[in-house]
Order: C-alpha cells, then sequence, then structure tokens
C-alpha cells in the first residue's frame, strides 16, 4: 500500500473507475448479445435491440472504454446481420 496520500487517493479513484468501466463493458456485451439473438431469431424488436447496442457502443467509445475503430467495427457487424435477416 502507497504511504504518500496522493497516492492513496489515485489508488481509491483507480478502483473506483475500475468498477465502473467492468459495469459498462458488461452491459455493453449484454446488449450486443441481446441485439444478436434478435436479429437470429428474426424477431420484431431486432431492429430496437440493435439500436440500442449502437447507443452503447458509441458512449462506451465516446468515454474510452473501447477504441473507435473497435466501436466502429462492432457497429457494422450487427447492421450487417440485421440486414441480413
Amino acid at each position: 500500500m502507497p504511504n504518500i496520500k496522493s497516492a492513496k487517493k489515485r489508488v481509491a479513484v483507480s478502483l473506483a473507475n475500475n468498477e465502473r468501466n467492468k459495469a459498462e463493458r458488461s452491459a455493453l456485451r449484454t446488449a450486443i448479445k441481446k441485439a444478436e439473438a434478435a436479429t437470429l431469431a428474426k424477431a420484431s424488436d431486432a431492429e430496437d435491440a440493435v439500436k440500442q447496442a449502437v447507443v452503447k457502443i458509441d458512449r462506451a467509445a465516446g468515454k474510452g472504454l473501447i477504441h473507435k475503430n473497435n466501436a466502429a467495427r462492432k457497429k457494422s457487424a450487427l447492421v450487417k446481420k440485421l440486414n441480413k435477416a
């Protein structure tokens, strides 16, 4: 454990950010899985699920959780699957 006050604070902030990022990443993966499942099942709400997943992907890229190219690739793959279904 650090002895310096600023280092202690950085550890606390880092742990809080880590938890937040973990929750955001989990929600992102869940949204993507739901969208893929809806498109494979050719459900009527597939378009809405894909839209919600795209919003989550954009938000994650904006926060630096994932790279912008990774976000673009994920969105492209989802829309491709939706159009194919």
